[in-house]
């Protein structure tokens, strides 16, 4: 990195747009002003196996951080995700098992890596340092007050509105602020629903003596439903394996309202105006796809997404689903298995009417079809996924 002033303005400028807070103040100019290579914290708690474009808002002014030659410690939660961060939650969190956990933490790292800079990237476990003895939690804990714990908002509602908080829920941002001490973090990023525990970070950080870190926070990508914030388990995610034609269509499902947030903290620039907002859509679509993929995927994507939803065809190119040899089949097995889902997802599918066979909407009453009956038909749930009866 450049220690000329003008190299410190244009990097500090970089690092700091689109985030919504840096704090302390002036604490972020400070560091780079030091000319030292910094290193930068994030962690993600591995609690379901797939990145989705929201986690790319962090993850890519993480890269931001390397391309001006600091270091990213990505810190993979396979011992807090035990535990269940509470932020944002007005609920205890429901907690995996470990060996659930440990295959989520490996698909992370690797779709990590389409954004981030893997020469410039630190992987740590904090079940290296979390997995401690108890005379050692005890100590740990013991430097800080139930007070200072319950000053969290998201305990604040929850207590206004009885519901309950575990006791190991009080523990998390102990445990993510001890990770900062066993990486030497000097920067930590995060989404904005995670400023307690960063700054929090920076208390634990100081209890032990160190120098606190900075704290850098990202906006929350909303949802392609346009209303909550983007998630697997609310099903408004755009995922970053998704197939070139699900993400593409994913894309263009999302509601004209959030084109200007996904311009911004996606692409890095902001929506031209006058621009129509199906255009803008398109576009979006076709340079995400080409970034998780290719341009050829992007073109294939645009020009599915055209058959099947302007001219009402099926895609030429869809996967087969074997029938086997039973005569009759139970559908909600069927589409558990053409569309990789459980088998009560399936069937609330099928009693909704969101299941289609050659175009017609089966009948949620009748759970198994005859297999001859099926044959060479066209599986579809919702508008972008077919699968061929065999």
């Amino acid at each position: 990195m450049s220690k000329t002033g003008s190299g410190e303005v244009v990097a500090l400028e970089r690092l700091l747009a689109g985030s919504v807070d840096a704090l302390p103040a002036g604490r972020l100019a400070e560091q780079l002003a030091a000319g030292r290579t910094l290193r930068v914290k994030f962690g993600m708690d591995p609690t379901s196996a797939d990145i989705h474009i929201g986690h790319v808002v962090v993850l890519q002014k993480l890269r931001a951080f390397q391309d001006h030659g600091h270091t990213v410690v990505l810190i993979v939660g396979d011992y807090t995700a035990l535990v269940g961060d509470p932020s944002g939650r007005d609920g205890t969190r429901p907690v995996l098992g470990e060996d659930e956990i440990a295959q989520n933490a490996l698909t992370y790292q690797d779709q990590a890596f389409k954004v981030l800079d893997r020469d410039r990237t630190e992987i740590r476990h904090n079940s290296e340092w979390l997995d401690m003895p108890s005379a050692d939690l005890f100590a740990l804990v013991r430097r800080f007050t139930v007070a200072r714990l319950l000053e969290r908002d998201d305990f604040q509602k929850r207590m206004a509105a009885e519901r309950a908080i575990s006791a190991l829920e009080l523990l998390y941002p102990v445990l993510q602020g001890y990770d900062s001490i066993a990486v030497d973090a000097d920067v930590e990023l995060g989404a904005t629903d995670q400023k307690f525990n960063l700054l929090f970070g920076r208390d634990v950080q100081e209890s032990f003596g160190r120098a606190p870190q900075s704290v850098l926070t990202m906006p929350i990508l909303v949802g392609t439903d346009g209303v909550r914030k983007m998630s697997k388990s609310y099903g408004n995610y755009v995922g970053v394996t998704d197939e070139p034609a699900e993400m593409f269509g994913r894309l263009m499902s999302a509601p004209d309202t959030v084109m200007d947030a996904y311009y911004s903290l996606l692409l890095g620039r902001p929506l031209e105006p006058g621009v129509h907002p199906n255009e803008a859509k398109r576009a979006l679509a076709r340079e995400l796809v080409e970034r998780f993929h290719d341009a050829e995927a992007a073109t294939n994507a645009e020009e599915r997404f055209d058959a099947v939803h302007k001219r009402g065809e099926v895609p030429a190119e869809i996967p087969q689903v074997s029938l086997g040899d039973a005569e009759t089949v139970h559908l909600p097995a069927l589409i558990a298995e053409a569309f990789q889902m459980s088998s009560s997802e399936a069937r609330r599918l099928l009693a909704q009417g969101g299941v289609r066979l050659d175009g017609a909407v089966l009948d949620g009453s009748s759970l198994d079809a005859r297999a001859e009956a099926i044959t060479g038909k066209v599986l579809q749930v919702g508008k972008r996924r077919f699968a061929r009866l065999v």
